[in-house]
C-alpha cells in the first residue's frame, strides 16, 4: 500500500490540536500551560480576553459539564454581577449572555481534548492521563 500523501512529503502524522482556552493572567491557567510545555504536548491557548469566548462551542461546553462546573460562581467576576442578573441565570441561553459579555466566570482552564472531551480545572494527574491516552506508547 502507497504512503499517504502527507507521508510522502515528509510530514509528520498530524494529530488533532489540543486547546486550552482561560486568560494568560489566571493561576491556575498558567499552571496548566507550565506543565503541558513541561512535557512537550503541543497545544493551542485561546485568550478569552484578546479573542472572545467561541459562541459556536458554548452550547457544547454546557451541555458536555454543565453551568454549575462551567461557571464561577465563588470567583469575583461573578461576585461582581449585579444579584438580579445572577439570578437570571438558569439555562443555556440566559448563562451564554453573562459568559459572553463577561468571559472571567468561566471556570479555568477549559481544555478540548484532541478526542473531543472537554475538562475544567487542573490537576496535574488529570492532565497525565489525558495526555497519555491521546498519545500512547
Amino acid at each position: 500500500m502507497a504512503p499517504s500523501p502527507i507521508a510522502q512529503r515528509g510530514y509528520a502524522r498530524i494529530r488533532p490540536m489540543i486547546t486550552l482556552y482561560g486568560i494568560p493572567n489566571c493561576d491556575t491557567v498558567k499552571k496548566a500551560r507550565t506543565w503541558l510545555t513541561d512535557h512537550s504536548v503541543d497545544y493551542a491557548f485561546h485568550d478569552f480576553k484578546k479573542q472572545g469566548v467561541p459562541t459556536d462551542l458554548l452550547p457544547a461546553w454546557i451541555a458536555t459539564v454543565g453551568l454549575d462546573t462551567l461557571i464561577n460562581r465563588r470567583g469575583p467576576t461573578w461576585r461582581k454581577l449585579d444579584a438580579a442578573l445572577q439570578a437570571s441565570v438558569v439555562d443555556a441561553a440566559s448563562a451564554t449572555a453573562v459568559i459572553v459579555a463577561n468571559s472571567s466566570v468561566i471556570k479555568r482552564p477549559l481544555v478540548a481534548w484532541a478526542d473531543g472531551t472537554v475538562t475544567i480545572g487542573f490537576k496535574e494527574e488529570l492532565f497525565a492521563n489525558r495526555v497519555r491516552q491521546s498519545h500512547p506508547g
